[in-house]
C-alpha cells in the first residue's frame, strides 16, 4: 500500500516525486499546429473537490445520478480508513465516523473542513476502497466553497488512457498513462481484482493513498491509488506481485497501481446510500 503517514509503523515512501503537470503535451512549431492542438487539448487536471485527510489524499465524489440535496461522499482508500487497516473478508459498512477532512480549491488551498457522519463502506476485499458520507450535501458544499464533487465514471477503464493522480495530502500531481490490468493483484494478506497498472512515468509515494486517479479527456474518477512495488520483494507488504489467470506471478519494482471504481456506481442507490443488494452491484457484502 501507498502507507498512511501516520504511526511508527508507517515510514513515507520516497521513491521519487515523478511529479508532472496535468496539461496536454504542447503543440508543434508551427502555430497553426499549436491552435489546432490547444483547441482539441483536454482541461487541466486540478485540485478542485480533492481532499486530504490526516495520513492519506481522497475526494468528493458524486454518482450520475446523485442529486444536489444528497449528503455528499468522500472517496478513499479501504487502508486508509481511522479504525485500520480491514483483514481480508473484512467490510466495514454503516459505522459511525467523526472523521475530518479539508476541501482543496483548484490551486490547492485548504478551503474548509468537512465532516464525515459515517463510513458508508470500506474494505480491502477484492478491491482497496473506503467511502463516507458527509454531514453536508453537494448543494451545501457547493454554496459555501464554489466546489463540485468528481463524478465517478461508469465504464471499466481503457488501456492507453492518459491519467492525472491528484494527492490531496501532497497537493501534487503525477501524470502518466493506463498501461494495462492486473487479473490479481497480491499483496501480503490482500487481493485485489482487476486492477490498474500505470507507466511508470506515475511515480507516487506514500500519503497519495486513496488520491483520485482521473481521466484528463473527461475530468472523471476512473480509480483510487493505491499500491506499488517499492523494492522488487515477491507479493509482501508494500511489494505486492501481478498474478495472470494462469498463476504466473510477475513483479515490476518501482510500478504503481490503482483500484478501479466503475463498480462502486451500481451499489449507490437514491439519497446516496450504499445498497449492496441493487442490480449489478458486485462489492463484496458484510
Amino acid at each position: 500500500m501507498k502507507k498512511p503517514l501516520v504511526g511508527a509503523l508507517f515510514t513515507v515512501l520516497l521513491i521519487g516525486a515523478g511529479i508532472a503537470p496535468a496539461t496536454a503535451a504542447a503543440g508543434h512549431d508551427a502555430a497553426e499546429t499549436g491552435t489546432v492542438q490547444a483547441k482539441l487539448r483536454p482541461k487541466a487536471v486540478n485540485f478542485a473537490g480533492t481532499v486530504a485527510l490526516s495520513n492519506c489524499s481522497g475526494s468528493v465524489v458524486r454518482t450520475p445520478d446523485s442529486q444536489p440535496s444528497d449528503p455528499a461522499l468522500v472517496l478513499s482508500n479501504g487502508h486508509c480508513m481511522e479504525s485500520g487497516f480491514p483483514g481480508p473478508g473484512e467490510v466495514v459498512f454503516d459505522q459511525p465516523s467523526t472523521r475530518s477532512f479539508t476541501l482543496l480549491n483548484a490551486s490547492g488551498s485548504g478551503v474548509g473542513t468537512l465532516r464525515a457522519s459515517k463510513i458508508a463502506y470500506g474494505t480491502m476485499t477484492d478491491t482497496d476502497i473506503s467511502v463516507y458520507q458527509l454531514t453536508r450535501t453537494y448543494a451545501q458544499i457547493e454554496s459555501s466553497y464554489g466546489i463540485k464533487a468528481l463524478e465517478l465514471n461508469t465504464a471499466h477503464p481503457v488501456q492507453g488512457t492518459a491519467i492525472t493522480v491528484v494527492s490531496g495530502y501532497w497537493k501534487r500531481t503525477y501524470a502518466c498513462n493506463v498501461d494495462g490490468f492486473v487479473y490479481r493483484l497480491k499483496e501480503g494478506e490482500w487481493t485485489w481484482k482487476d486492477s490498474v497498472r500505470y507507466t511508470s512515468a506515475c511515480q507516487t509515494i506514500g500519503g497519495t493513498s486513496g488520491s483520485p486517479v482521473i481521466d484528463n479527456a473527461t475530468g472523471k474518477v476512473v480509480a483510487v491509488n493505491n499500491t506499488g512495488n517499492e523494492d522488487g520483494q515477491q507479493c509482501t507488504d508494500n511489494n505486492p506481485c501481478e498474478v495472470d489467470e494462469s498463476g504466473n506471478v510477475t513483479v515490476r519494482q518501482g510500478i504503481n497501481y490503482a483500484q478501479e471504481t466503475y463498480g462502486i456506481v451500481p451499489c449507490i442507490g437514491a439519497g446516496n446510500k450504499f445498497d449492496l443488494g441493487r442490480p449489478g452491484c458486485a462489492l463484496p457484502k458484510p
